[in-house]
């Protein structure tokens, strides 16, 4: 569980750890034993934190092809000052039996010194078609706050059913790009980062990615147990500006679930980037202290997004151009000391909320309402407002149609209609 209080200003540095790294680390159990190992050591892999590693790894990578197919890298500190690419069906493997933590880096580090400024350069590691990079932490020992450096995508996909599993990544810039280049049936499972600008990119997917268990938290630089320690600074400011979490356009059936970010500038945003709009299910996922937590630009007007079973602190924003349905169930939304509306709706599409509750709105008490329609069709059922004297919802100019039923309200302020339009309400109550 990510802690508020607690997410800055508590690294856990002890002294000698990273000496002693190779000695006292335990040896990673093959990531299915059946299957032939091309150990990196073998072609000059140092992992000592000071040898440029890049070419030594590269050559197992390549071997692996066909002496592998897993690439074993074993505990140690591995400078990269160039790029790696796994070869297709390889597994770039760690020494780890999960998810290795940045407090505890006792297994496999890959330290990422290549790149620096250069925000559209070559990945740090590149995935062809049916590889995988997985147990493995991976760190930006020159990344600097509030001055942050531009870095390339952490992780490339490029091809069919690419897999990153079971990771680590304390500062990346970009984390995971599965949108650059043409993909399908990507998997993310089990991620652990703080990115600084982009968490997860997703496009050009033609068929049914899946993000599972991802988490974005600055505990992950900020706790960690790597020299040089976080240098300090204001985190939580610099990514409510500057990260969105879940970037995410063209893609054919997007499933997202147990997945999460704290302190962006937005945490999830669907739009258009130059391939289409997509559709998603996302359950049991959320966004957390943050301005915006959904920003939806554009889906497909036939599938839209859908979000059950999720919590938002902060707003979600439906913009002018979005024409695909929008569907929340059984979500919880609260309020930050900036939040206005809940729910902003500008679209031409509709926007069905069932289940909801919400609280925490109208920071300010400037009269904001908790949701806020001003086009398309809006569904509100069974839903609860829990705030007391604020304006819940309210219908203006330019909306089409809406219906309001089955809802409790705390007082009277239940709907306000300055719409004009086709509006059914009833079967709510309120005292």
């Amino acid at each position: 569980m990510f802690s508020r209080r607690r997410f800055v200003g508590q690294s856990a540095i002890a002294a000698g750890l990273l000496g002693s790294v190779g000695a006292s680390a335990q040896t990673a159990p093959p990531a299915q034993p059946h299957l032939a190992q091309t150990d990196a050591r073998a072609f000059g892999a140092r992992g000592d934190g000071q040898t440029d590693d890049t070419k030594a790894l590269q050559a197992a990578l390549d071997a692996a092809r066909t002496g592998g197919p897993v690439c074993r890298v074993p505990p140690g500190l591995y400078r990269l000052d160039g790029a790696l690419t796994v070869p297709p069906g390889v597994t770039l493997c760690g020494a780890s039996g999960g998810v290795p933590h940045s407090e505890h880096p006792i297994g496999t580090v890959l330290l990422a010194y290549g790149g620096r400024g250069q925000a559209e350069g070559e990945p740090l590691i590149t995935l062809k078609p049916n590889a995988v990079v997985r147990n493995l932490v991976i760190h930006y020992p020159e990344q600097t706050l509030p001055e942050v450096a531009a870095y390339p995508w952490t992780i490339r996909a490029d091809g069919e059913l690419c897999q990153i599993l079971d990771l680590t990544i304390t500062n990346p810039y970009q984390a995971i790009d599965v949108g650059t280049k043409w993909n399908e049936l990507h998997l993310v499972r089990n991620l652990f980062a703080c990115p600084l600008k982009i968490g997860v990119y997703i496009d050009q997917c033609t068929d049914i990615g899946r993000i599972e268990n991802v988490h974005f938290n600055p505990n992950f630089w900020t706790r960690m147990a790597l020299k040089p320690p976080f240098p300090g600074g204001d985190i939580k400011a610099y990514l409510e500006k500057n990260l969105v979490g879940f970037k995410i356009g063209k893609t054919d059936w997007e499933f997202i679930s147990n997945s999460f970010v704290i302190f962006p500038r937005v945490g999830f945003h669907f739009d258009d980037f130059g391939h289409g709009p997509g559709n998603a299910v996302i359950t049991q996922s959320g966004s957390d202290i943050c301005p915006v937590a959904v920003r939806v630009d554009r889906t497909q007007n036939h599938a839209g997004v859908q979000f059950a079973n999720s919590q938002f602190m902060s707003t979600i924003e439906v913009g002018p151009d979005n024409r695909g349905p929008i569907k929340l169930a059984n979500c919880g939304f609260w309020g930050t000391e900036a939040t206005q509306e809940h729910v902003r709706h500008n679209g031409p599409a509709t926007l069905a909320l069932t289940a909801c509750h919400f609280t925490g709105w109208d920071h300010a008490g400037k009269g904001d309402p908790c949701i806020r329609a001003a086009r398309g069709r809006l569904i509100v059922s069974g839903c609860e407002f829990m705030d007391s004297g604020r304006q819940a919802i309210l219908l203006e100019k330019g909306l089409e149609a809406a219906t309001v039923f089955g809802c409790c309200f705390r007082d009277g302020k239940g709907v306000r209609d300055d719409s004009g339009a086709d509006v059914q309400v009833g079967l709510n109550a309120g005292h």
